[in-house]
């Protein structure tokens, strides 16, 4: 049975949890150099045209599409076999044509780099719809917890380089990700201790945001 979260059809004006995996869960990020491509190319699709920088232009009759009118990235995490994103599109179309944009891009790279042929990703990306505030505030929370199976403690999770955290904790800034909406509703409390610290509670709001994930 097809999972739910294919989606075919894309809302305007709506935020998106958009994930996927490495085909038969095999490594899609084998080492710093594939992180930084993929964020690479993230930064490339989702920054002001004056502002992308040398490294991915194209020659003028294959100039590189650009999203950043129509995608804002709020969250990202990757992980050695999938990834995580968490998006708002202006227009029904974008997520479809960014998607496979950044994907094709990756897996070209990939492929090449690894000498190997076929697809990368299991299948087409899931997205899931986020109709609530509190679905998207714990989405936030779900992404930035990810890496915590792979590191020596959750205490590492604000050094782990490869997800969009360190923009929330200021401990960096990456100009295409856009934390205000969700830094809005900590300005009385620390949006570090809401990730970090899991009550009961939180467990199964997190369980809930994650419904059908399986990576």
């Amino acid at each position: 049975m097809p999972s739910r979260n294919i989606i075919k059809e894309y809302k305007e004006n709506t935020y998106y949890h958009i994930y996927n995996r490495g085909v038969d869960k095999r490594i899609i990020f084998s080492d710093k150099n594939d992180y930084k491509k993929f964020l690479g190319y993230l930064k490339f699709y989702l920054s002001p045209t004056d502002l992308q920088g040398q490294t991915l232009k194209a020659s003028p009759s294959r100039v590189l599409k650009n999203y950043t009118d129509y995608i804002q990235l709020l969250a990202y995490c990757l992980i050695p076999n999938h990834f995580h994103l968490l998006v708002y599109q202006t227009d029904a179309l974008a997520i479809a044509a960014f998607m496979q944009s950044l994907c094709t891009k990756y897996s070209i790279y990939f492929n090449k780099k690894s000498s190997r042929s076929g697809p990368l990703f299991q299948g087409r990306y899931r997205a899931v719809e986020v109709t609530s505030e509190e679905q998207l505030i714990y989405l936030t929370k779900y992404i930035h917890r990810n890496p915590i199976d792979i590191l020596p403690s959750r205490t590492d999770l604000e050094g782990y380089k490869y997800s969009s955290y360190g923009n929330y904790l200021k401990k960096f800034s990456q100009a295409w990700i856009k934390t205000d909406n969700i830094l809005e509703y900590f300005k009385k409390s620390s949006y570090k201790e809401f990730v970090e610290e899991t009550e009961d509670k939180d467990i199964l709001l997190l369980k809930e945001v994650a419904i059908d994930i399986d990576l």
